[in-house]
């Protein structure tokens, strides 16, 4: 099995909305926590200013994104599980504002340290997803595992039927 990049399906002219917006919403979760993390790591250095201004940033695009692929929604060119992401993206981005402006107010809050941790990792795990989505590579989710199983098993037993008559 091989997997290839194809700029021209998120890029360019050619690119389709939806793999655009998926593109630099990958960028999005990704740059939100490596800016997050490594804001944190500096000594002396309020963590809730990066989460406040990063978030801000992120909810700045969802809002872009959004009004970038509202024509094409409306048009039936992109089905609403196509937005699902950008859903993901704007939970991130609240919760992550909530827990920023909690560090503001409260420098030793550990609840809302832990959650700005978490969202970290969460960011990272949806750029991971997307930037596997954005190159082809094959969907191994658990749901996608067990309906093709599903599939076999009833293929299977049509073929089953099909000899037995």
């Amino acid at each position: 099995m091989a997997i290839s990049v194809a700029p021209e399906r998120v890029l360019g002219p050619e690119a389709s909305e939806v793999h655009s917006v998926r593109a630099a919403a990958t960028l999005t979760a990704f740059t939100n926590a490596l800016a997050v993390a490594m804001f944190g790591l500096v000594p002396g250095f309020d963590g809730g200013d990066s989460a406040v201004a990063v978030a801000i940033i992120g909810l700045l695009f969802i809002t872009a994104a959004l009004l970038r692929v509202f024509p094409g929604w409306r048009a039936k060119r992109i089905r609403l599980v196509d937005l699902s992401f950008l859903v993901g993206l704007l939970i991130v981005f609240v919760v992550q504002l909530i827990a920023g402006i909690g560090l503001q107010r409260n420098a030793d809050n550990r609840g809302d340290l832990q959650t700005l941790c978490v969202l970290v990792i969460v960011c990272f795990l949806i750029g991971i997803e997307r930037a596997w989505e954005l190159v082809g590579g094959p969907n191994v989710g658990l749901v996608h595992q067990l309906v093709a199983l599903m599939r076999e098993r009833h293929e299977s037993s049509k073929a089953d039927d099909a000899d037995g008559s």
